[in-house]
């Protein structure tokens, strides 16, 4: 099952270059692209995913499709679906073992391959009526690798696969994975990663890193004046309204989870209090990778703390620590298809949440926000991002993390785990602060009590993280790369000469990036 996206994209170029602080970045893309066109020759992109929303990549496609376009260069988006639940079940398994999760099983079963190459193969015939022989193919992720291995030993075309998740570390699981995936991956010319720690020993001598990126002026991520947060948070169920309101309330608004276990409207039983308490906030999806829990249980351990001796002596920071809330927010996971165990999740923290003691409860709100305008989604991220006094992304697996992007540029304090893909952005005391053991709640409580504390170092931090994200991690950086790697396909016809010129253990393309790279160490 094929479907093709057209996103509808109105920022032009023209409109961010009207902006001092991206003018500059908006020339280097151009200057860059006219001698891009000229070696591709008029040929067209193919970019495949799993899924038209929800996730970082869903997120990433359209903007960057919409500026290649702008620039010259032919793109098109189209996303692989299954109407067989087992798929994305094995996908998602796939997911979590090459984070190092596999449940106790690293071993996969003759079934399993069959399934997943007959999916990907169900759909190849979808997408070979619609390819020129030269055209470049680009598969997002595991889901449609099978398909897109297919594609490129029928047509012969230039392709390359786009991993957006990996581990640090050598685990069993995550081995087990990459062994599965190896047949397909290995017949792709180019292979990019999120991070140079991902890349599997089997491809280093044809690999490349691109960061993934943000768009500034999205909805999610543009600046926000007071009285549009202020709209916008009473329009999606947020807040409530106590003036004339000049927008209307968004047709789906915000769900939270009642104490009896069932949601309801936002503002209910109480008022979350965005624009006047102390607000803790995660923004994922719901992925027992992304450390949830922990988070839970170091939030509660903040609160239990204030009953025994510990900071009795900083009346400022109990006063902060008492009208403190924790607030937990993930999408709508029917409306996410390749996320399966989205539901579990969720179902398990709202047992888990039912089951807190009634003074603890009260200080936790736990959200769903719809799926079906992404336009309303993404202003109700991006005003709970501004208003948060804190956004934390504790994931004890990360391929890189977006959401803790998206708020270093709002310049809101960041607290992110030691996950690869959060090292890759955030220095503790820097850019924000970093929890060591993401599963640790102690430290959790410990790292959050610090950042509670903390005055002067907030701004600096958030001042710093802002500078890191205009300089790595905007749209126009993400193009850039990608346009230095379409150069290097020449006319895209196959065979591809990118691996000239070595450097260490990557093509001469992961090398043109390497030098614009910061790694930090784990702490």
């Amino acid at each position: 099952m094929i479907t093709l996206v057209e996103p509808k994209e109105t920022t032009t170029l023209e409109d961010y270059g009207a902006h001092s602080h991206l003018a500059s970045a908006v020339r280097d893309l151009r200057n860059e692209a006219a001698e891009v066109r000229r070696h591709i020759n008029g040929r067209s992109i193919l970019m495949v995913n799993s899924t038209s929303q929800g996730g970082g990549v869903a997120e990433m496609l359209p903007k960057m499709m919409g500026i290649l376009k702008e620039l010259g260069i032919k793109t098109r988006w189209a996303v692989m679906g299954s109407d067989d639940p087992a798929f994305f079940r094995l996908t998602k398994r796939l997911h979590n073992m090459i984070h190092g999760d596999g449940g106790g099983n690293c071993q996969f079963k003759d079934e399993d391959r069959r399934l997943f190459e007959y999916t990907g193969e169900s759909n190849v015939d979808a997408l070979r009526n619609i390819l020129a022989p030269d055209d470049l193919l680009v598969i997002h992720d595991p889901q449609p690798l099978a398909m897109g291995a297919k594609l490129k030993k029928q047509l012969n075309l230039p392709a390359v696969w786009r991993c957006h998740i990996g581990l640090d570390e050598k685990h069993p699981s995550t081995e087990a994975a990459w062994e599965f995936l190896k047949p397909y991956i290995q017949v792709f010319d180019h292979n990019i990663f999120s991070a140079d720690e991902y890349v599997p020993d089997y491809v280093r001598d044809r690999a490349s890193i691109i960061y993934p990126a943000i768009d500034p002026l999205s909805y999610k991520n543009r600046t926000i004046r007071a009285e549009e947060l202020t709209s916008i948070l009473c329009n999606a169920g947020l807040g409530r309204l106590a003036n004339p309101n000049l927008a209307d309330p968004f047709p789906e608004p915000a769900q939270r989870l009642q104490p009896d276990g069932t949601f309801g409207p936002a503002d209910s039983p109480d008022r979350i209090g965005f624009l006047y308490r102390p607000t803790i906030t995660q923004i994922s999806r719901w992925d027992r990778l992304k450390g949830w829990k922990p988070l839970l249980e170091g939030f509660i351990r903040i609160k239990e703390g204030l009953n025994g001796e510990s900071n009795s002596g900083d009346e400022r920071y109990r006063c902060r620590a008492e009208m403190l809330r924790l607030i937990m927010v993930g999408p709508d996971p029917a409306s996410i298809q390749d996320d399966p165990e989205g539901c579990e999740v969720l179902n398990d923290l709202c047992a888990t949440y039912t089951r807190l003691d009634p003074a603890i409860q009260k200080d936790v709100a736990l959200l769903t926000l719809p799926m079906s305008s992404r336009k309303n989604n993404a202003l109700m991220v991006n005003a709970i991002q501004t208003v948060s006094s804190i956004v934390v992304q504790n994931s004890i697996r990360e391929g890189f993390g977006l959401t803790l992007t998206e708020a270093m540029w709002k310049g809101t304090p960041v607290v992110g785990s030691s996950a690869c893909g959060l090292r890759q952005q955030i220095e503790d005391r820097i850019h924000g602060r970093v929890v060591r053991c993401p599963e640790d709640p102690a430290e959790v409580a410990q790292v959050l009590g610090d950042v509670i504390s903390a005055d002067g170092e907030l701004n600096l931090w958030s001042c710093n993280a802002r500078t890191r994200v205009q300089q790595e991690f905007l749209v126009f950086s993400q193009v850039k790369k990608w346009l230095r790697i379409l150069k290097r396909f020449k006319t895209m016809s196959a065979p591809i000469d990118l691996y000239s010129d070595k450097v260490g253990a990557y093509s001469s393309v992961g090398h043109l990036d390497r030098t614009e790279r910061v790694h930090y160490p784990s702490h």
